[in-house]
């Protein structure tokens, strides 16, 4: 896919230049939006590149275009003719109007294909990949202050702060939030979409490269958000299976208790990875549902008015 989308902007632009800009920046990790591996991150990338390149062929020929006339029409050179009678001009009618029409239509046009394509509630992108391969994965992502819960209702078990996910299969995530707003973010996988209290949100994506990726809280959420941070790791089919039956085999187990503790504000300095091997059904929903009726679970207030020993005292618990 990822190569596709190259050979398409090769195509629109006629640029191996391009090709080689987009390589470059990708051999460097630190760009991550520059270096998407999936199919989401790819297209969203694509997007954006058409929209800076058309943008910026329009600003870039005006200003030419103004340097030209400055220079031919400077005072006292004599380089242009003059015509004080001039009142009309079909072609400079023709130039005016119909470069920024097509302008538009161009943008529209990739705006409309890419909303479809994108539209996290329903990517059209997703369910034209040929490498797809097996059944969706679904996952239900709670955020809380200031980890993060990933549910696999279909293996009835869930997982803090990691998210693996099997390579070529689409996954379809259901968000929340036990507090403010957060932003769910994997760079190099898919876009970020905020996980909002008493709402539902939707996201997906799916990936053929193998790999760890960092997902992190893109909106400011408190005083933890530095630390709210998550590995996705996307790995071969067989390998996610036998981590599934690692995940089950796990003693720790989620009971609806158990999650208004871990629901309560907590700093992951270490940020400690825990398996659940059993969750309740329908706790995305219940939790959903009682965050919409007003439940909550205050943030202490030494948390903020000393971090640092707060931090320090939290660190020396290890809290599950």
């Amino acid at each position: 896919m990822q190569t596709s989308r190259k050979k398409q902007l090769a195509g629109i632009w006629g640029g191996p230049a391009l090709l080689g800009l987009w390589a470059s920046t990708a051999n460097a990790s630190v760009f991550w939006l520059f270096d998407p591996k999936g199919v989401m991150a790819d297209t969203d990338l694509y997007y954006m590149i058409v929209d800076l390149l058309t943008m910026g062929a329009i600003v870039g020929v005006t200003a030419l275009l103004v340097i030209w006339f400055m220079w031919r029409y400077h005072k006292g050179k004599n380089r242009g003719s003059y015509h004080p009678e001039w009142s009309h001009s079909s072609f400079l009618e023709v130039v005016v109007w119909g470069i920024p029409i097509i302008a538009v239509g161009f943008l529209a046009y990739f705006a409309v294909r890419g909303t479809f394509e994108l539209n996290p509630y329903n990517p059209t992108i997703l369910a034209r990949d040929t490498q797809t391969a097996g059944k969706p994965v679904r996952v239900d992502v709670v955020a809380t202050d200031w980890q993060w819960l990933f549910v696999y209702p279909q293996y009835h078990m869930a997982v803090a702060n990691q998210l693996v996910l099997p390579e070529h299969r689409p996954v379809f995530f259901r968000l929340t939030s036990t507090s403010v707003t957060s932003g769910f973010f994997i760079p190099q996988l898919v876009g970020m979409i905020d996980a909002m209290p008493g709402m539902r949100t939707k996201d997906a994506l799916e990936s053929g490269h193998v790999g760890e990726y960092q997902g992190i809280a893109s909106d400011y959420a408190g005083a933890g958000t530095s630390w709210m941070t998550f590995k996705t790791r996307i790995v071969s089919q067989e390998n996610f299976i036998g981590w599934v039956h690692k995940v089950q085999s796990s003693p720790a187990v989620m009971t609806e208790s158990g999650f208004n503790r871990f629901a309560r504000p907590y700093i992951n300095v270490h940020h400690r990875v825990v398996y659940f091997s059993q969750v309740p059904s329908g706790l995305f929903d219940r939790v959903l549902m009682e965050v919409m009726r007003g439940k909550t679970w205050p943030v202490p207030p030494q948390m903020t008015e000393n971090m640092v020993a707060y931090i320090q005292k939290q660190s020396a618990e290890h809290r599950d």
